[in-house]
């Protein structure tokens, strides 16, 4: 089973006379990627090196093919699997507290704020898990977050495997419509990397890394 629990609390219905407005999350909101710090912070430097030699058959593979996906996979094999979906919660809302005044970017969360006030439907779209990335959303008030789903099995561990594909690229259109139907036209879109041009592509306003601002 999918992480699908940590989008609850997000409001996936949306009036059709709101604006709908889609953020990227690492670089875009962020300066850095959200996930690869959480794996850092979590597991300390010492189960960071040792992971990451772990990982020296992955990393090679991904300098050969650039597949995000599976090295992502293989980070979530070597730093997470076996831990409980209540654990994961946890550490991800601790890490949230610990990074968000050295992690979210000012103007970002200006322009986030500014669609707010306009009544926007903002969406999280992220090639990160969102059970990671939920704490986030949620301090910032995201009407609905997407992104990668982690597998957990029947003791609601997590087995190292995805139940959705890399959600960047043509994956986060696809789960735009999933989530808004076949026709949504988003009013905005912000993102920071070629991962982010498909839904870029289907918004009147693209903003494309204009964002540079870094927390003081």
């Amino acid at each position: 089973m999918g992480d699908m629990g940590a989008t609850e609390g997000f409001r996936q219905s949306v009036d059709p006379s709101r604006p709908i407005v889609a953020f990227d999350f690492d670089g875009t909101l962020t300066i850095r990627d959200s996930f690869t710090q959480f794996l850092r912070w979590r597991a300390g430097p010492g189960g960071w090196a040792l992971g990451l030699v772990k990982m020296a058959k992955a990393t090679a593979a991904y300098a050969r093919n650039r597949d995000r996906g599976a090295i992502k996979a293989a980070s979530v094999k070597v730093f997470l699997k076996g831990v409980t979906r209540a654990e994961l919660e946890a550490d991800a809302a601790r890490f949230a507290d610990h990074a968000w005044d050295t992690f979210m970017r000012p103007d970002a969360l200006k322009v986030w704020d500014e669609w707010g006030r306009k009544g926007a439907h903002r969406v999280i779209v992220t090639a990160s898990p969102e059970i990671t990335v939920a704490p986030f959303a949620r301090r910032l008030g995201a009407e609905a977050l997407l992104g990668t789903h982690l597998t957990f099995d029947a003791d609601n561990r997590i087995t190292g495997a995805f139940s959705s594909p890399n959600c960047r690229g043509e994956e986060k259109v696809r789960r735009l419509h999933e989530a808004f139907g076949p026709d949504l036209k988003l009013a905005a879109a912000y993102g920071d990397t070629s991962g982010d041009t498909e839904m870029l592509a289907i918004a009147e306003t693209k903003g494309f890394r204009v964002f540079r601002g870094r927390p003081v």
